[in-house]
């Protein structure tokens, strides 16, 4: 008979191990929007003296009786007021010394809001949107996070539809053109880019124009229903 395993308890292994389950474990929201043709991200200013006059990415410490995914929507609720909106987990960084009270590992999720369409409970005097080409420094590792979730959005937005959560239900092809040029920070030929827009066939023909504007008007059109995207990521 083959050797019985030497089985031990939960509580056995948690005393045996005690440093190890002493490891915080939080959750980083990079919320990403769009307005005035910037992309931006909101950020709130550190409370800690470690990190005086730095802002930081919007997170908390997930809780004893919660999961991550419950962590990164309450955080989104309680900074912005808003409960169905795109939201990607990203990636998982756990280098020692990021925090400066003890080992805290973190899971990064971003959102894409609309902020011209939804109003924000934001009530906090130190919460505010900032340009995400202008940000050079910010508290902990969150400017590796931004960049690390940027990098996800940039890599995705011409195979999937989720840069339209940034954008009102109506908007021009020279709108959408803006977006992605301040995602990916590059000017793009205008022929070009709606040649690859019209392939990935996402877009409806609204019927209706533009109005109230200097310039000549365009098309307006919407994203097909079939491709829209709320709640969490489940691409591969």
């Amino acid at each position: 008979m083959p050797n019985e395993l030497n089985l031990k308890t939960a509580a056995l292994e948690k005393i045996s191990h005690l440093d190890y389950f002493n490891i915080a474990i939080s959750v980083d929201c990079v919320i990403f929007g769009y307005d005035n043709k910037e992309l931006n991200v909101l950020l709130i200013k550190s409370d800690l003296e470690e990190f005086s006059g730095l802002y930081s990415l919007l997170g908390d410490l997930v809780r004893p009786d919660e999961d991550l995914e419950r962590a990164s929507y309450r955080v989104l609720e309680d900074r912005t007021g808003m409960e169905d909106v795109y939201l990607e987990q990203v990636h998982t960084f756990g280098t020692t010394g990021r925090h400066p009270s003890g080992r805290v590992i973190t899971t990064a999720y971003y959102s894409l809001i609309d902020v011209t369409h939804h109003k924000f409970n934001l009530n906090h005097n130190d919460l505010h949107w900032h340009a995400v080409k202008d940000i050079k420094k910010l508290a902990f590792d969150h400017k590796l996070i931004l960049n690390t979730c940027l990098q996800r959005l940039r890599s995705q937005i011409m195979e999937h539809p989720v840069v339209f959560n940034l954008l009102q239900d109506k908007f021009s092809l020279r709108e959408l053109q803006e977006l992605y040029e301040a995602i990916l920070d590059v000017k793009l030929d205008r022929r070009n880019f709606r040649k690859k827009i019209a392939v990935k066939d996402w877009l409806q023909d609204l019927n209706e124009m533009e109005t109230n504007l200097s310039h000549r008007p365009g098309k307006l059109y919407g994203l097909k229903e079939q491709y829209k995207i709320k709640g969490t990521n489940t691409l591969a």
